[in-house]
């Protein structure tokens, strides 16, 4: 296709879209303004029903249960091809291309930065915890909690060495947590199932609402989605860091 060919495909679908778009845009409603009849039956009824003062923790953990499953197993996948893809190069033959851009190697590590990653460390794990474990009374849970402590880990490499990392967050270990958090849900699902004949029942006691103990299955979900999430984001930037230090040996060599 010529040059002018390319430039009228591109028009016109730039063109489509921006016309989709306006049109898009020009039905929402006004800020502020967000008619919802599921939205209020939900702030109406799911505190008393289900014990937890963050809907959204409600909503997401139980009423649309299954659909959070099936996102945490969509993370969970993308995490094992990833893993498969860059695990896969460790066992090629070929040499790595030369690194010809000597700014992209890592300096020393100053000794402000190491003491002030490492006083780091232990606020940020304590805080992310605090997330994880009253993610049904206040706004956070597993998701944003299991980030903040995959960030108190990654703390320990940018406060001190790779090889304080990998011994502080093995590799086996992080692939088993990662593995059995996300069958965990499924296994909570599964005793809904079997104790109340459908998927995602609640089969705990409610509790006090208001308490840390309550709310059902809730928190147990929210604990095996944190650390599905943690363990995720540690594996993940455990083998970037181990293509890096694969690079750099290679380039030496």
């Amino acid at each position: 296709m010529s040059r002018r060919g390319r430039l009228f495909v591109f028009v016109a679908g730039a063109l489509g879209i921006s016309a989709l778009f306006v049109w898009g845009f020009s039905g929402l409603p006004d800020f502020g303004v967000q008619p919802s009849v599921y939205g209020e039956q939900l702030s109406e009824r799911a505190v008393d029903e289900r014990h937890a003062t963050n809907v959204v923790a409600a909503t997401t953990f139980d009423y649309r249960g299954l659909d959070t499953m099936i996102e945490e197993f969509i993370l969970f996948s993308a995490v094992i091809g990833i893993l498969l893809l860059l695990r896969a190069q460790r066992d090629e033959e070929e040499d790595a291309p030369h690194d010809m851009a000597e700014s992209r190697r890592p300096l020393p590590t100053s000794d402000a930065v190491r003491v002030f990653g490492l006083g780091l460390i232990g606020p940020t794990i304590l805080f992310g915890t605090y997330v994880v474990a009253h993610g049904h009374l206040t706004p956070g849970g597993g998701f944003q909690g299991g980030v903040v402590l995959a960030s108190g880990l990654l703390l320990v490499y940018l406060a001190g060495e790779f090889l304080s990392f990998e011994r502080l967050a093995p590799e086996k270990l992080m692939e088993a947590t990662e593995a059995v958090a996300a069958w965990t849900y499924v296994a909570v699902g599964l005793a809904g199932l079997v104790a109340g004949g459908l998927f995602l029942t609640n089969f705990l006691p409610l509790g006090r609402i208001g308490d840390v103990f309550s709310a059902g299955m809730i928190p147990l979900i929210n604990v095996a989605v944190a650390l599905e999430v943690a363990a995720a984001f540690v594996l993940l930037s455990d083998e970037f860091l181990e293509q890096a230090v694969l690079v750099r040996k290679r380039d030496r060599s």
